[in-house]
């Protein structure tokens, strides 16, 4: 029996080039994707593990690698966990709202719902109640008071840039960090500026806001619609060594390197973010200076938005 990658109310696609969509609704493998066995049993669980030897597996785990950057080679993943309606009745429900939702928002646009897939992420615990219960205004909270964020909603990543997402994840003890993979309908976005307290399309013809039009990088969805436009999918557990080194040694008087890398990766492209940890990361290893590492971050980064983080972060 064919495994499905996903159901028809959860319907798939193939393209993984510019508009990121990535995956197949029916993979030939004669192998079963998925077991219920996963986080100890729990009934009231909707995900189930995905094997990883099948090709869904795979998929996903290739999706997140791509986007971790120079980063990647050192990233191991834990476990792919797949939100399934096979686990409870109010999941199917979930997947029938967001099936709704797209049929409305596709004819609101004459044809297009501009279906995407977007990374969010936040702790275990967050992560698994937002796939229980879905979205709350405690992660709308999590932005409000941020310089780098594009208005007052949900963010998500795009999913080619899955270091972004990865660099503001909490982890646990074990260094274990976990991002959760969405399906996002963006309608017809619009720009939302960095710093922006948009809560709401500025008018009705809009439906979700981007950084980008051309080549957007960051989603947001307004709490109006954060429960029937974005629908959880994956839960990706993995551990980046070096990047945890890096996050968790860097502290300064003014921001912790946590927060500055959290801020400038809503603000900064991917090869620029690249570079600017590459370069701490030689300074971690004494391979340069304190003075390199500043005129470095100056050069990339520029003194304007530096000092309006380290402004906004003393209040």
């Amino acid at each position: 029996m064919a495994a499905q990658v996903e159901i028809e109310d959860q319907e798939s696609v193939t393209k993984s080039d510019n508009d990121g969509e990535i995956f197949n609704p029916v993979v030939s493998d004669s192998r079963p994707s998925s077991t219920p066995n996963f986080s100890g049993g729990d009934n009231n669980d909707s995900t189930i593990l995905l094997r990883e030897d099948t090709l869904e597996h795979d998929l996903i785990k290739n999706c997140f690698i791509s986007g971790m950057g120079s980063f990647s080679n050192e990233t191991t993943i834990v476990s792919v966990r797949k939100n399934s309606t096979e686990r409870r009745i109010t999941t199917k429900a979930k997947f029938s709202v967001f099936k709704v939702f797209t049929e409305a928002v596709t004819r609101k646009n004459e044809g297009d719902a501009n279906v995407k897939y977007g990374w969010y992420s936040g702790s275990k615990e967050e992560i698994d109640r937002i796939v229980a219960y879905g979205f709350s205004n405690k992660e709308i909270d999590k932005f409000d008071n941020d310089a780098g964020s594009h208005g007052v909603g949900i963010h998500l990543v795009h999913h080619r840039y899955s270091l972004v997402a990865a660099l503001v994840g909490e982890g646990d003890e074990e260094g274990v960090k976990h991002v959760l993979l969405c399906r996002v309908i963006l309608g017809k976005p619009e720009v939302i500026v960095a710093g922006s307290k948009q809560s709401c399309p500025s008018s009705y013809q809009f439906d979700s806001g981007v950084d980008n039009l051309e080549n957007p990088r960051k989603y947001v969805i307004w709490s109006s619609t954060m429960n029937s436009y974005i629908l959880p999918s994956y839960i990706v557990s993995f551990k980046s060594p070096r990047l945890r080194g890096l996050i968790g040694r860097a502290r300064s008087p003014c921001v912790s390197f946590s927060v500055l890398m959290s801020i400038l990766s809503k603000s900064l492209d991917q090869p620029r973010m690249n570079l600017i940890l590459t370069t701490y990361d030689d300074f971690r290893k004494r391979k340069l200076g304190r003075e390199q590492l500043v005129k470095k971050m100056r050069e990339v980064v520029g003194d304007h938005l530096l000092f309006k983080i380290l402004k906004n972060q003393r209040r």
